[in-house]
């Protein structure tokens, strides 16, 4: 039974917690091999953008998956080292224990040199002792197991990093290519590039430019106006994030902002929240690129700092149409592992603004938007 324990410490299984976290990574890859066959499927014209969109989306949300998976593998394999190793003498002593059990004569384990009854004692302390050391032995065990299997899981994971960061780059590549083609949205009006040029060269804020901007009536087209004021509180942010600072929080230099401020991803997709038409889209001041929606008559939705915008000024564009790309660099799949392994959380360096104004002033954002 001894020798059998003692090929129980060095045998792997999987340990219930590196096997959740190996699904969870898993699950991640699925997610990104889903992606991958979407872009392989989309197909051409309107469409092939909505399919491209949900593709982008959804590598994004694999890459995060797989990041926070990853995360919380070397976060875990770390912890578990770092008690292995502080236990490290009573291993030590366990194994030597066992060793010398296994080691000993059948025959002198069995007498007793008092006689008869001290051999009984000794081998009610035995049996007393045993269950003790096959419980440690299959704590080591499950630990040495959990591990292994963690760290098996990083180094696979460098191959589907890779994979995934090309198939991402391959769908924006072709997302950008397809809304340059399109040709089918309804337009309200045409941007009158000398007014915008004047706009631009008299505006010193972002809040001066959005009220300007509201005073300036569109023209009537073929295509109607949106109206999305049913659908207030109730929709999605526009990109995948994190709201870092709130409605009329501070900023770094104190001063305070009328909107949100969301961190991203590097890279990541703005989508439109509902149908709306673009008012506004290209740089303004030192905010990057700007894009203002309009999605009802005297409601502007302002986003800003985007590194790449979608469509043209006066298009509608429909609800869950792309709208641009944030800036940043993503990284090679190497760095992604080694921030990993150092249990970093995955970065958001990026940063959306997004305000909200009705009429000539700004309003918290939560009144059309849900988000905790």
């Amino acid at each position: 039974m001894i020798r059998a324990l003692l090929i129980a410490l060095c045998c792997l299984a999987n340990g219930a917690m590196a096997q959740d976290t190996a699904e969870a990574a898993q699950r991640a890859a699925q997610q990104l091999e889903a992606a991958s066959l979407s872009l392989q499927e989309a197909g051409s014209g309107r469409d092939r953008i909505s399919a491209l969109t949900e593709t982008v989306q959804a590598y994004e949300a694999g890459m995060a998956a797989m990041r926070d998976g990853l995360r919380r593998a070397a976060i875990r394999e770390r912890s578990l080292t770092r008690d292995l190793n502080a236990r490290s003498d009573e291993v030590a002593q366990l194994l030597g224990v066992l060793q010398r059990i296994e080691q000993a004569p059948t025959p002198l384990l069995l007498l007793h040199p008092s006689g008869p009854t001290g051999t009984a004692r000794s081998g009610m302390m035995l049996a007393d002792v045993t269950p003790g050391l096959q419980a440690k032995v299959d704590a080591l065990r499950a630990q040495l197991e959990e591990v292994t299997i963690l760290r098996q899981l990083q180094s696979d994971a460098l191959a589907t990093l890779e994979q995934g960061l090309a198939g991402a780059q391959e769908a924006r590549s072709a997302l950008s290519e397809a809304v340059s083609d399109r040709s089918d949205l309804p337009r309200r009006f045409s941007e009158d590039p000398v007014k915008t040029a004047l706009l631009l060269a008299s505006t010193e804020t972002l809040d001066a430019f959005a009220s300007s901007l509201a005073q300036i009536e569109a023209e009537t087209g073929a295509a109607s106006a949106p109206d999305a004021t049913d659908l207030k509180g109730q929709l999605a942010l526009p990109v995948d994030g994190t709201v870092l600072r709130g409605f009329g929080d501070a900023d770094a230099a104190g001063i305070e902002r009328p909107g949100i401020l969301i961190a991203t991803q590097p890279r990541a997709l703005v989508t439109a929240p509902a149908a709306a038409t673009i008012r506004y889209a290209g740089p303004l001041l030192d905010y990057g690129t700007v894009v203002i929606l309009e999605p009802a008559q005297d409601v502007l939705w302002v986003f800003a700092g985007l590194a790449q915008v979608f469509g043209d000024t006066g298009q509608v564009q429909p609800e869950g149409a792309p709208i641009g790309l944030m800036g940043g660099d993503i990284g090679d799949a190497q760095a992604i592992l080694t921030e990993s392994r150092q249990g970093a959380a995955s970065t958001r360096p990026e940063s959306l603004y997004l305000e909200v104004r009705e009429g000539q002033g700004a309003i918290d954002p939560a009144t059309w938007f849900a988000y905790d």
